[in-house]
């Protein structure tokens, strides 16, 4: 058995155990030993599972961006990049609603917005290319916001 698998397995159980800095160690410790960049993808996924599950979300979107470039069919990190760019969106709106301030102008947050939920939805095209049944959540968002485009066919 390779030595960089002991430890991601190590950190696998940590992250299930809600462990993270000790599922971190062991990734970056896998990282520091694996040389095949499809195991390395996986543990690059997870590491930004654990970035984005605490709320970090620019760490996760690096980690997941890292795991694509070595291993383009994973959708799971194209639909958990998508996710983070959607709650993005949703809390510029909010904060639209509750800058009473108005540091920035109603029209700018529905401009940033926008400008998330148009890169969730390039990113869940993609995923929804890469594995037609697993988001139907986001399928249907795709539709209800006319952000399906014609050459998707799911």
């Amino acid at each position: 058995e390779k030595e960089a698998f002991s430890y991601y397995r190590a950190g696998m159980s940590a992250q299930s155990d809600g462990k993270y800095a000790e599922a971190l160690e062991n990734y970056y410790e896998a990282l520091q030993l694996e040389e095949d960049p499809y195991d390395r993808s996986y543990t690059l996924y997870n590491i930004g599972l654990i970035y984005g599950n605490n709320g970090n979300y620019s760490q996760a979107l690096e980690y997941y961006h890292q795991a694509l470039e070595l291993n383009s069919n994973l959708p799971q990190a194209l639909n958990n990049i998508a996710v983070i760019y959607h709650s993005q969106g949703l809390n510029a709106l909010n904060m639209q609603t509750q800058d009473s301030d108005l540091e920035m102008q109603e029209d700018e947050y529905l401009e940033l917005a926008k400008e998330f939920f148009d890169k969730a939805a390039e990113y869940w095209r993609q995923a929804i290319k890469l594995a037609p049944d697993n988001y139907p959540g986001a399928q249907n968002w795709l539709k209800v916001t006319g952000r399906l485009i014609s050459e998707d066919s799911f």
